[in-house]
C-alpha cells in the first residue's frame, strides 16, 4: 500500500512544478508579444496558478470520482484560510491591520454565498457553471478597471512585472517551459487521481474524503508557501490578497469549468457540514479586514487547531 502513496505525492509534486512552468512561460510569450502586464496579471497568472485544481477536477469527473473534484475545492478553500493563514502567524505576527482587502473580501463572500446557493440545486451543471463562470467575469471586469484606475493614477512609474516575468528569458526557454507544463499538468492529474481513489477505498473512505482532506492540503501547499514568505517579510497584503484571490477562483473557475465537462452531485455531507464549515472559516477573516486586527500567535495557534479539529471529524 506505500506504491499509491508514493505515486500520489509524486503526481502532486508534478501538478505543482508543470503549473509553476506553464505560468512562466505564458507570461513570457505574452510580454514578448506585446500583451499588457496587466492582461497578464489578470488573467494569465491567475489562472495559471489554479491550473492544478482545474486539472485535478476534470480528471476526477472523467474518472467518475466527482465528489474528489468538488471536495478539493472545498477543503481547499477551508485549508486556504484556517491553515494557510494560521501556520505563518504562528511564525510570525501578520500585519493585516494595515491591508485594504475589503473590496475583494466581498466579493469572496458574495462567491462563497451564490456557491452554496447553487450547491442546494443538487448538482453542479453546465448551469450552474454558467452563472458560476458570470460571477467570474464580472469580478474579473471589476478588478481590470480598478486595476487600470490605479495605472492611470501612477502612470510615470515603472509599471510592475507579474509574477513570472522575466526579461532575459531565451525563446527557446520559453518554448521548453510551455511544453514542460502542457505535457506535466495532465500527467500529474491522472497519477493523483487514479492513486487517490486506490487509498480511499483501500481505506474504506469515499473520495470526497479524499479530495477534501489529502488532494486539499497539497493544492493548498504553493498559498502556503507564499504566504509564510510573505510573513516572514511582512507582506501581509500579499499573503491575505493570495488566500482570497485563491478562494474566489477555486469557487469560480474550478467548478464553474469542470461542470461543463460533466454533472458534479453534491453529497447531503456536503449541503449540512463541509459547505457551511467553508463559509464559517471565510466569515472568521471579518475582523481582520473590517476592524484592522492583525494576525497574531493566538490566533495562530486558533486558526491551525481549528483545522486541525476539521480534519478529524471529516476522518472520523
Amino acid at each position: 500500500m506505500i506504491m499509491p502513496w508514493i505515486f500520489c505525492g509524486f503526481g502532486l509534486v508534478l501538478l505543482l512544478l508543470a503549473g509553476d512552468a506553464l505560468v512562466k512561460g505564458a507570461v513570457n510569450m505574452s510580454l514578448r508579444l506585446g500583451v499588457p502586464a496587466l492582461i497578464v496579471s489578470l488573467t494569465i497568472v491567475a489562472f495559471g496558478t489554479s491550473a492544478p485544481e482545474l486539472l485535478i477536477s476534470v480528471q476526477a469527473i472523467l474518472e467518475a470520482s466527482p465528489g474528489l473534484a468538488l471536495g478539493n475545492v472545498v477543503g481547499s478553500n477551508t485549508a486556504n484560510i484556517l491553515l494557510v493563514l494560521g501556520v505563518p502567524a504562528l511564525l510570525a505576527t501578520m500585519h493585516t491591520s494595515e491591508c485594504n482587502t475589503r473590496k475583494t473580501y466581498n466579493q469572496m463572500l458574495f462567491a462563497s454565498v451564490l456557491f452554496i446557493g447553487l450547491a442546494f440545486r443538487g448538482v453542479f451543471d453546465w448551469i450552474a457553471g454558467g452563472v458560476l463562470l458570470t460571477g467570474l467575469a464580472l469580478m474579473l471586469g471589476v478588478a481590470f478597471r480598478d486595476a487600470h484606475q490605479h495605472r492611470q493614477a501612477c502612470k510615470g512609474e515603472p509599471e510592475e512585472e507579474p509574477e513570472g516575468a522575466d526579461p532575459d528569458l531565451p525563446w527557446w526557454r520559453i518554448v521548453m517551459f510551455l511544453l514542460l507544463g502542457l505535457a506535466g499538468l495532465p500527467l500529474g492529474a491522472d497519477l493523483l487521481v487514479d492513486n487517490a481513489t486506490i487509498i480511499a477505498k483501500t481505506y474504506g473512505v469515499s473520495d470526497t474524503v479524499i479530495g477534501l482532506t489529502l488532494v486539499a492540503i497539497g493544492t493548498s501547499l504553493p498559498e502556503l508557501a507564499t504566504t509564510v514568505m510573505a510573513a516572514l517579510r511582512r507582506q501581509a497584503d500579499v499573503a491575505l490578497g493570495n488566500v482570497i484571490g485563491s478562494n474566489m477562483f477555486n469557487l469560480l473557475a474550478i467548478i464553474g469549468i469542470a461542470s461543463f465537462v460533466g454533472p458534479i452531485p453534491v453529497d447531503r455531507e456536503f449541503l449540512t457540514f463541509d459547505l457551511w464549515v467553508m463559509l464559517g472559516a471565510s466569515v472568521l477573516l471579518l475582523p481582520f479586514v473590517y476592524l484592522s486586527w492583525n494576525i497574531t500567535r493566538v490566533w495562530g495557534v486558533i486558526l491551525s487547531g481549528l483545522y486541525v479539529a476539521y480534519l478529524v471529524i471529516v476522518l472520523a
